[in-house]
């Protein structure tokens, strides 16, 4: 094809010809491309995805359910780029996120006092009414004729999904339509494992979320190994008892979760060998960590200070940050983010933490103090230890504040996304990790040296304050972010891109199927290689006992010879 570009490229300059050629090819008419998108973080990172696929001429369209608490499907700026297929489901979205916000509020105040059995009880509590919000949501899709019609007519090349929605891999099946799964991990690795066929070596690689490093003691492998048995064991249950069944029934001929899920030609994994530990990964992982980081953008330009009374604590206009960030001088900010998620704390830990942040001897003894030298994205009452270094916000542009040559330092709760903001623009880290992932995410930073990490209920304003002397001071975590940062940095082609490129190849090849493992076509013994074991186990035991049948016909002969000779 190239010869027939031949004669332009002769006019055109070498810069236009090397753009020329390096740019990938798009089809103009682009593709269509049916998303499942998860809630709150999980959204935030996929619709970097989606971004960037309709800025290459692809049509995205996104099926929601109606009680989602954080898509907003009624956004004009969303609607404007992605066509929103909203569904009905017989709860509520106060309902949905109560349940989000029941898990969190167990995590970081009870789970700490909790015995074994309770937290196992709460959790399998909490597990069964998420699959019942998850199940009706199922059915309010696969028994929705009209919707699966429309989904049926309307052409799509490929289904990209987040399983944290369940039966986005069913109806992917039933459309017959390739399948992308996003993920960052599964409790216990079960769906990469499983699913996937990913091997997950016991002996260094941790069962996640474990904060274990992949050079583990005897104990911690022990504890791998049970939690890896354990979750496998729950997991494989559940799908029999629950969803193989569904699917089943919805398919009309025998299925199951794992098998669908396994159908997958491409797993996208939202992590990277900057903080991963290395493992044996199947050709169809992609590793794409930290895809939504970017260049910061310039905040407003810096102008007079608002009254006092506006902006004492409360940051209502944001045309103020660059303000904000220009009046610390040379001693710098320090930004605060509990995530999107834990917008605000109980009254006892923000006074805990506010105390901490107006002890920090931030501002240069050379001049007198100005403005602001903490950030905090905080809603709820305001904290009564509040100091006037500390600027509480509604929201805050992270990633631009994060890559701004005045942030000095990043607390965090420790999530995905803010972490690979604060690993791309090279900020170290106080971590006060509060459920999910996040002690796994931090105690990877911890050990690579660019983190402090400290126990969120039993945090004192005193470590929390030399926590972040040391972090700000001690030039060692930010060296040791900045390696990270250059690691993470440093890649042939940046994450966001690999991960639509591999969007794209699927759309262009109607699958991947050359990049799955063939174990996906095994049955489980064949898979354990327990029949060619067996074959090789009854030969051996078959030969040794030739063997043995022979020696012993060999020693009677010897022996009635040996009497013979004796006789004559």
């Amino acid at each position: 094809m190239m010869h027939i570009f031949q004669p332009l490229l002769r006019l055109l300059p070498p810069p236009l010809v090397l753009l020329f050629l390096l740019h990938p090819y798009t089809p103009a008419d682009g593709g269509h491309v049916l998303v499942f998108p998860g809630e709150y973080s999980h959204w935030l990172n996929m619709r970097s995805i989606m971004e960037e696929l309709v800025r290459r001429n692809h049509t995205v369209s996104i099926l929601v359910p109606d009680a989602s608490p954080s898509v907003n499907y009624n956004d004009s700026r969303d609607v404007s780029k992605f066509s929103f297929l909203v569904f009905k489901v017989p709860f509520s979205r106060a309902e949905l996120h109560g349940l989000t916000e029941e898990f969190i509020h167990f995590s970081m105040y009870e789970s700490h006092v909790s015995s074994l059995l309770q937290k196992f009880l709460k959790m399998r509590d909490w597990l069964r009414r998420s699959v019942d919000f998850g199940m009706q949501q199922c059915e309010s899709i696969l028994k929705n004729e009209e919707l699966m019609a429309t989904l049926q007519d309307a052409a799509f090349d490929v289904v990209l999904l987040d399983p944290m929605v369940m039966c986005g891999d069913l109806v992917a099946d039933m459309l017959g339509l390739p399948l992308i799964i996003s993920l960052r991990f599964s409790l216990g690795g079960v769906l990469e494992r499983h699913c996937g066929h990913a091997p997950a070596p016991p002996s260094y690689v941790p069962a996640a979320p474990l904060p274990y490093d992949d050079r583990m003691t005897f104990v911690e492998r022990l504890i791998s190994s049970v939690m890896y048995v354990w979750t496998s064991a729950m997991t494989e249950v559940f799908w029999r008892l629950t969803l193989d069944h569904y699917y089943s029934e919805v398919k009309g001929s025998p299925s199951s979760t794992c098998r669908t899920l396994g159908k997958a030609d491409v797993w996208l994994i939202r992590t990277f060998w900057d903080l991963e530990t290395p493992r044996p990964t199947p050709p169809n992982f992609k590793h794409v960590g930290g895809l939504h980081c970017k260049p910061a953008n310039q905040l407003p330009e810096a102008r007079a200070p608002l009254p006092a009374a506006l902006t004492k604590r409360w940051c209502h206009v944001f045309q103020d940050l660059e303000f904000f960030m220009q009046s610390s001088g040379d001693a710098g900010v320090v930004v605060v983010s509990f995530g999107s998620m834990v917008t605000n704390l109980t009254s006892e830990r923000s006074d805990v933490i506010a105390t901490a942040f107006g002890r920090i001897p931030q501002k240069s003894s050379a001049a007198p103090p100005r403005g602001e030298e903490v950030i905090w994205r905080f809603r709820g009452k305001t904290p009564k230890t509040l100091s006037e270094n500390t600027k509480l916000c509604d929201w805050i542009p992270q990633n631009d504040m994060l890559g701004h040559p005045k942030t000095r330092a990043f607390v965090t709760h420790g999530g995905t996304n803010g972490l690979y903001e604060a690993v791309f623009h090279a900020v170290p880290v106080v971590g006060i990790p509060l459920f999910g992932d996040q002690p796994d995410n931090l105690a990877r930073l911890s050990r690579r040296g660019a983190a402090v990490v400290l126990d969120f209920n039993r945090l004192t304003s005193d470590e929390l304050t030399e926590a972040l002397n040391d972090v700000i001071n001690h030039p060692g975590y930010r060296s040791s972010m900045q390696r990270l940062s250059a690691l993470h940095r440093d890649r042939p082609v940046a994450p966001l891109s690999t991960a639509v490129f591999w969007v794209e190849f699927v759309m262009r090849h109607g699958g991947a199927r050359h990049l799955r493992l063939a174990s996906h076509d095994l049955n489980w013994f064949q898979y354990h290689s327990l029949d060619t074991g067996a074959a090789l186990l009854v030969a051996l035991m078959s030969g040794a006992a030739l063997c043995w049948g022979f020696v012993r016909c060999l020693l009677r002969w010897c022996c009635r010879r040996q009497g013979r000779e004796k006789t004559d």
